[in-house]
C-alpha cells in the first residue's frame, strides 16, 4: 500500500505541473469558449446574457458570409494540402539520392518554415505587387502582369504559392526521415528480382512511409483550416472579401464587430467541422500504414 501511494506521488510529482498548465490554458477557455458561444456577450462589457442556440441559428440561416469563407477554405485547405505534400514528398525523394550538395539545398528549402507567417506574407505583398510587376515590365511576361492581389482567382493562387513555399521544407523533413527508415535490404532485393525505381517507389517505399504521410497530411490539414496570418498580410481577405478564411471572419466578428457570442459560436462550429475531418483523415490513412 505504501509503495503504491509512493507511485501516486510520483506519478503527481511529475504530470501535476503539466496537467494544471494544461487545464488553464486549454481546457477551461475551451469550456469558457463553448459557454460564450450560447450568450449575445460583446467581449468587453461585463453583461453576459444567455441566447440559448440563436447564434448556431443565425450561422447557418442568415450568415452568407461566414459559408462564403468556409467554401474558401474548403478549396484552400483541398488545393494547399495536395500541394504541399507533393512538393514536399518530391523534394524529400530527390535529397535522399546521393547528392553532394542535398545538405545544403535541405537546408535552403526548410529555411521558409522559420520565417513568421505575417512577416512572410508582408514580403510576399511586396514580390506580387512591387516585384513582379517590375520584371513584366521589363521581359512582357504576361504572368508577372497579372493582378496578383487585386483578383479573386490570382489572390487564391497567390495566397497557395506562398503557403506550399513556406510548408512543403517542413514536410520534407519528415518525409526524408520516413525515407530514410526504409529498409536498404528490401529495396535491394526488389532490385535485383528486376522492378524498376518507379515500382520499387510505388510498391515499397510508399506504402513503408505511410506513418509520414498521416503525420504530413494531419499537418497541412490543420494549418491549412487554421490558416490566417498569411490572410491578413496578404489579402486582408480581398477583394471584396473573396479570400476571407474562416479564421479570419471568425476574427473580424469577434474583435471587430464586438460580437464575441457569436464569433466564438462560429469558432465552436469550425473546431467540430475540422475535427472530424482531420479524424477520417487519420483513421484513412493508418488503415493503409504497413511494417517491413
Amino acid at each position: 500500500m505504501h509503495k503504491r501511494s509512493s507511485q501516486w506521488g510520483q506519478q503527481l510529482f511529475f504530470l501535476g505541473p503539466a496537467v494544471l498548465f494544461f487545464t488553464l490554458i486549454i481546457i477551461i477557455p475551451f469550456l469558457l469558449g463553448m459557454y460564450y458561444s450560447f450568450t449575445n456577450w460583446n467581449g468587453v462589457s461585463g453583461e453576459v446574457s444567455w441566447v440559448g442556440f440563436d447564434n448556431f441559428k443565425r450561422i447557418f440561416t442568415q450568415d452568407q458570409d461566414f459559408w462564403s469563407a468556409f467554401w474558401f477554405t474548403v478549396r484552400f485547405t483541398i488545393v494547399g494540402v495536395v500541394l504541399s505534400n507533393l512538393v514536399g514528398f518530391v523534394l524529400a525523394y530527390l535529397l535522399t539520392r546521393p547528392l553532394k550538395t542535398r545538405n545544403f539545398l535541405r537546408t535552403v528549402f526548410f529555411m521558409p518554415n522559420v520565417i513568421g507567417g505575417l512577416l512572410l506574407g508582408f514580403i510576399w505583398q511586396f514580390i506580387f505587387v512591387k516585384g513582379f510587376s517590375a520584371i513584366g515590365e521589363m521581359t512582357g511576361i504576361g504572368f508577372f502582369n497579372l493582378p496578383w492581389l487585386g483578383d479573386s482567382t490570382t489572390a487564391f493562387w497567390g495566397i497557395i504559392i506562398v503557403f506550399v513555399w513556406q510548408t512543403a521544407g517542413y514536410l520534407m523533413v519528415i518525409y526524408i526521415a520516413a525515407f530514410s527508415n526504409v529498409p536498404k535490404d528490401v529495396i535491394e532485393a526488389a532490385q535485383i528480382d528486376g522492378a524498376t525505381q518507379g515500382q520499387v517507389l510505388r510498391s515499397i517505399m510508399i506504402p513503408l512511409i505511410m506513418s509520414a504521410v498521416t503525420v504530413c497530411l494531419f499537418l497541412a490539414i490543420s494549418w491549412t483550416f487554421k490558416m490566417f496570418d498569411l490572410n491578413l498580410s496578404l489579402t486582408k481577405g480581398g477583394p471584396f472579401r473573396s479570400t476571407e478564411s474562416v479564421a479570419m471572419n471568425i476574427y473580424s466578428e469577434a474583435f471587430q464587430n464586438n460580437r464575441y457570442g457569436l464569433g466564438t459560436a462560429k469558432a465552436l462550429v469550425f473546431f467540430i467541422v475540422v475535427a472530424v475531418i482531420t479524424w477520417l483523415q487519420v483513421r484513412f490513412t493508418k488503415s493503409k500504414e504497413v511494417e517491413a
